[in-house]
C-alpha cells in the first residue's frame, strides 16, 4: 500500500464494524412494543449496508467516494432514526406502565441509552474533518474544517512528554475510540468535557445527544424510585 501524505495507514475497519453490529443487536433485542415494524426487517437492512461497507474497506479505511460516504451516513442515520423512535415509545411506556411491569423497560432504557452513545460516536466519527478516510489520507491543509477540537490539537506548546503526542508534532488524528469516549462523556455529563464542538452541526448533535440521555436518566430514576416505594 502506498504511504499516505502523512505516513499513516488507514484506520482499522474492525472497531467500527463491531460497534455497529452492537447497535444493530441492541435494537433487535428490544421489547416488542419498542420495535418499529417486524423485528428483524430493520436490523437486516442495517446489516446489509454494513456488509457493503466492510466489502469496500475490509481491513483498513482507505477507499472513499460519494456513494461510499452516502452509504455510511445512511446507515448511521437509519440507526439514529429507529433508536429515536424506540426512545419515544420507551418514554410513553415508562409513563403508562405499572411499576410491577417496568423491569423489562428499565433494561430496555439501558439498551436505548447505549445505542444512543454508539450512534453519536459513529456520527461524529463519520463527519469530523471529512470522515475516517480523509483524516488519514489527506494532508492537514487539505482537510475540511474540523467539527471538534481535541486536547491533542492544543498540546504542541506544552512540556516535551506531553507534546510528543500532539497533533502538530506526531501527526495524531482522532479515531473511533476518541469519538466513542467523547460520546460517552457527553451522555454521562450531559455536556462536553475535554473535547469542544466547533461547528454548528457538532453543537446541535451534542445538544440532542445530551438531552436524550438526560431524559432517559430522569425517567429511569423516577420509575426506579417509584418501584421501590411500592
Amino acid at each position: 500500500m502506498a504511504p499516505t501524505p502523512r505516513g499513516r495507514r488507514g484506520e482499522a475497519r474492525l472497531p467500527s464494524a463491531l460497534v455497529t453490529l452492537a447497535a444493530i443487536a441492541l435494537y433487535a433485542l428490544l421489547p416488542e412494543q419498542l420495535i418499529l415494524g417486524p423485528r428483524l426487517v430493520i436490523p437486516a437492512l442495517e446489516t446489509v449496508l454494513l456488509v457493503v461497507l466492510v466489502c469496500v474497506n475490509p481491513r483498513r479505511m482507505t477507499r472513499d467516494n460519494r456513494w461510499i460516504r452516502l452509504t455510511s451516513l445512511g446507515l448511521v442515520c437509519l440507526i439514529a432514526v429507529v433508536n429515536t423512535v424506540a426512545l419515544v415509545l420507551l418514554l410513553r411506556q415508562l409513563v403508562s406502565t405499572g411499576s410491577s411491569e417496568a423491569v423489562p423497560l428499565l433494561f430496555a432504557a439501558g439498551q436505548v441509552w447505549l445505542t444512543n452513545v454508539i450512534v453519536y460516536a459513529l456520527a461524529f466519527w463519520e463527519l469530523d474533518r471529512g470522515g475516517p478516510v480523509a483524516r488519514t489520507r489527506l494532508a492537514r491543509e487539505e482537510l475540511p474544517k474540523a467539527d471538534f477540537r481535541f486536547p491533542q490539537d492544543e498540546d504542541h506548546d506544552t512540556v516535551v512528554e506531553v507534546n510528543k503526542g500532539s497533533s502538530k508534532v506526531s501527526g495524531w488524528v482522532p479515531t473511533l475510540v476518541d469519538y466513542a469516549y467523547m460520546s460517552v462523556t457527553n451522555s454521562s455529563a450531559f455536556s462536553p468535557t475535554d473535547t469542544m464542538p466547533l461547528s454548528t452541526r457538532a453543537k446541535i448533535m451534542m445538544g440532542i445527544e445530551s438531552t436524550s440521555a438526560l431524559v432517559i436518566s430522569v425517567l429511569v430514576i423516577a420509575k426506579g424510585v417509584g418501584s421501590l416505594g411500592r
